[in-house]
């Protein structure tokens, strides 16, 4: 079952607000780290990171809305749609936009997202009502989410360098796994009854915090050691404060927190 059964879950957080935070968070994130990328030693090039945070909420916000109607099971598949439209529209928006590819991306992503939003409703019968507008936001944050990330990987969003150094050598692999799980995992993880927007993207914030370190490890290789370190602590410092405050809501949400302790012996069964 779903969060919200036949209808939409309810929002503490207006989803105009959110989509105002994943776009302009992310947007301001990823063109930092590339201007920025040159100083103190590229470490700076982790901003593209909490941009792909950015993204990464407002995605799990959207994932959220549209899979409350009804399509628990559907969840990880949107996760992993939104990626791999993101993969398409930013590898066009970088391969022909130049400095404005994240915008390019961005644009082509909302129309293959509102295509498919269009198809599933008027083609598959789901008639979702916010089955086209949630496609939208899931194909624009998740093309977002795998640039910021490539920026955390590479201190750049230029074509060359991401086909060189993100997907030539599968690094593009991680970003689709981590990020896809990040997007999709929250409400996965949440879904129910007692599903509380809040809770659900603290997850979001966690598992975002995840996908930086894992940036940050592949920057080691990919940009240079002082960079992927930073990038290291502040995905573990994100991870830490969405970890908290996930964990935090938990215990608030719970008819009750117990430690179930080690599983009893044959002995004790009998």
């Amino acid at each position: 079952m779903s969060g919200g059964g036949t209808g939409g879950a309810h929002a503490a957080i207006d989803q105009n607000k959110l989509i105002a935070f994943g776009i302009i968070g992310a947007l301001v994130g990823i063109y930092a780290a590339y201007f920025l990328s040159g100083v103190a030693g590229g470490a700076l090039s982790v901003l593209g990171g909490l941009g792909a945070v950015c993204a990464t909420i407002w995605g799990a916000a959207a994932v959220r809305r549209v899979a409350s109607y009804g399509l628990g099971t559907g969840v990880p598949s949107i996760g992993m749609l939104a990626l791999g439209m993101g993969v398409v529209a930013a590898m066009f928006g970088l391969g022909v936009g130049g400095i404005a590819g994240p915008i390019v991306a961005s644009v082509v992503a909302a129309f293959i997202g509102f295509i498919i939003g269009v198809f599933a409703n008027k083609t598959l019968k789901m008639n979702i009502p916010v089955m086209v507008q949630s496609m939208t936001e899931i194909a624009v944050s998740g093309t977002l989410l795998i640039i910021g990330l490539s920026v955390a990987m590479t201190g750049t969003f230029m074509f060359d360098v991401v086909l060189s150094k993100v997907i030539a050598t599968g690094y593009i692999a991680v970003i689709y796994i981590a990020g896809g799980m990040a997007m999709l995992h929250p409400f996965n993880a949440n879904l129910g009854p007692d599903e509380k927007q809040d809770r659900t993207l603290y997850c979001a914030l966690e598992k975002g915090g995840i996908s930086v370190l894992v940036a940050g490890i592949v920057a080691l290789v990919a940009f240079n050691p002082s960079a992927g370190m930073v990038t290291i602590l502040v995905g573990i410092f994100t991870w830490y404060i969405g970890f908290t405050g996930f964990y935090a809501r938990v215990k608030r949400d719970a008819y009750m927190v117990v430690g179930t302790g080690l599983l009893p012996s044959e002995e004790e069964l009998e």
